[in-house]
């Protein structure tokens, strides 16, 4: 194991100005210009470089300082998209060149983004880095659809899971997650959500339990489907991808906050 010396400083402002070779790996949060940080805001608005993803939504890379080089390094499922070696080398590079770098991530840097892999490159390079966290999607997304992901009357624990999981050799114990957990958040699993609807009821979940699948929830392009086990197993229930899926009764505790909010403005413009 081996102790990075040359890292910027666990107390220093979190959107303190990039210095000459350092990196900063910034949640972008789930698109919404609005769920930036003030340090995300603060970094991406003065950057020599951006290595984006391509869940980073258009309006958040408009703030995007203009001068900045904009290197796209997004993934996406089944289509053509760089290696994650080859994103890691291009943050050594522009950061041994001395430029200020961002590398902008849709939600948290953390949450099945890759970014541990990023930083332990980064360190091993001895090039200074820092993280700033986003608001994860599997958060962010049901709560703006009106779910509470955990409530005292429903459940005490939920687990995250990626969906890339549910095919192959899966490292998924379903028979444990059904067993522990009421409430399931899904990432980047609507291309397997028949499959894995399936070997959660093989694991012994009821086929009426409640799902949500939520596309670019905040956004314009904002979707948002509801169903039941059996729906995603046979194919009635499909979403759109990339999506968050959220599994459990907590999904029947869905408020159209929405409709409320349209309803009191009403009111409002009415007294």
């Amino acid at each position: 194991m081996y102790l990075p010396h040359k890292v910027a400083a666990s107390t220093m402002r979190l959107d303190a100005p990039l210095q000459a070779g350092e990196v900063a790996l910034v949640g972008a949060g789930p698109g919404n210009v609005g769920l930036l940080t003030l340090a995300a805001a603060s970094l991406i608005e003065n950057c020599d470089a951006v290595v984006y993803d391509a869940l980073v939504s258009t309006a958040i890379m408009d703030r995007v300082d203009a001068q900045a080089e904009r290197i796209f390094a997004g993934k996406r499922g089944g289509m053509p998209s760089a290696s994650q070696q080859d994103i890691c080398d291009t943050l050594v590079a522009l950061a041994q060149q001395g430029k200020r770098v961002v590398r902008l991530k849709g939600g948290d840097p953390f949450v099945f983004g890759r970014g541990g892999e990023e930083i332990r490159v980064l360190a091993a390079e001895n090039i200074m880095f820092r993280v700033i966290p986003g608001i994860t999607s599997g958060i962010a997304a049901p709560a703006m659809a009106g779910i509470p992901i955990t409530d005292r009357t429903i459940n005490a624990s939920l687990a995250f899971l990626t969906g890339h999981e549910a095919a192959g050799k899966s490292r998924m114990d379903w028979q444990a997650l059904v067993k522990a957990f009421p409430v399931l958040v899904v990432y980047m699993g609507t291309r397997n959500l028949s499959m894995i609807a399936s070997s959660l009821a093989d694991a012994g979940l009821a086929m009426d339990t409640a799902i949500a699948v939520l596309h670019a929830v905040g956004l314009p392009e904002e979707q948002q489907d509801y169903g039941t086990l059996m729906d995603a197993i046979n194919g009635t229930l499909l979403g759109k991808s990339p999506s968050i899926i959220i599994i459990g009764d907590v999904v029947h505790a869905r408020r159209d906050w929405l409709g409320m909010q349209v309803k009191n403005k009403g009111l409002i413009k009415a007294l």
